[in-house]
């Protein structure tokens, strides 16, 4: 499916080509924690990390994902395994509060043969919808037609991130 790409798009479109010659970016935004903004990660919790999708499928589209490197989802540490789940809970909630989507898909795509963009470390997806989410534009046209800027979605959802909701923890 192609994307129907506006001006302000470019910038990451010419660094993520620029990260994917220079390794992992996944790995990159994890240690990179004075620029949080700049890469997008709106939560770090103790071993696993929350950002928006630089390509994404609906505004919201975010990914979880632990600060290791690897792509070894049976071997992953039942600690981190487990906080990753965590704060996936807390980012649908996040979205729930903020966009109020009618559902959500949640995934992840092990390996480059079952869609994996970053075959080497697990992220899971989650991705708001809508009914009607999926109209012509995608359907006859084959492109995708996204309502706001990367940076208006990371400042609608920052906050909800913030303080620990009671019970959440």
């Amino acid at each position: 499916m192609e994307r129907l790409w506006t001006p302000w798009r470019r910038a990451y479109l010419e660094a993520d080509a620029d990260s994917r010659s220079e390794g992992c970016f996944l790995c990159q935004h994890a240690a990179d924690v004075e620029h949080d903004r700049e890469n997008l990660v709106l939560f770090r919790a103790a071993s696993v990390f929350v950002l928006l999708n630089l390509y994404p499928y609906n505004s919201g589209h975010l990914m979880v994902a632990p600060y290791a490197h690897t792509g070894d989802l049976p071997g992953l540490d039942a600690s981190v395994a487990s906080e990753l789940m965590h704060v996936t809970q807390r980012t649908v909630d996040a979205l729930q509060r903020v966009y109020a989507p009618d559902g959500f898909n949640l995934g992840m795509n092990l390996g480059k043969s079952a869609g994996a963009g970053v075959p080497d470390h697990l992220h899971v997806h989650v991705v708001p919808r809508w009914n009607g989410d999926t109209n012509f534009m995608p359907v006859t046209g084959e492109t995708k037609v996204l309502p706001e800027s990367l940076e208006q979605t990371y400042e609608r959802l920052v906050g909800a991130f913030a303080p620990e909701r009671p019970g959440s923890g």
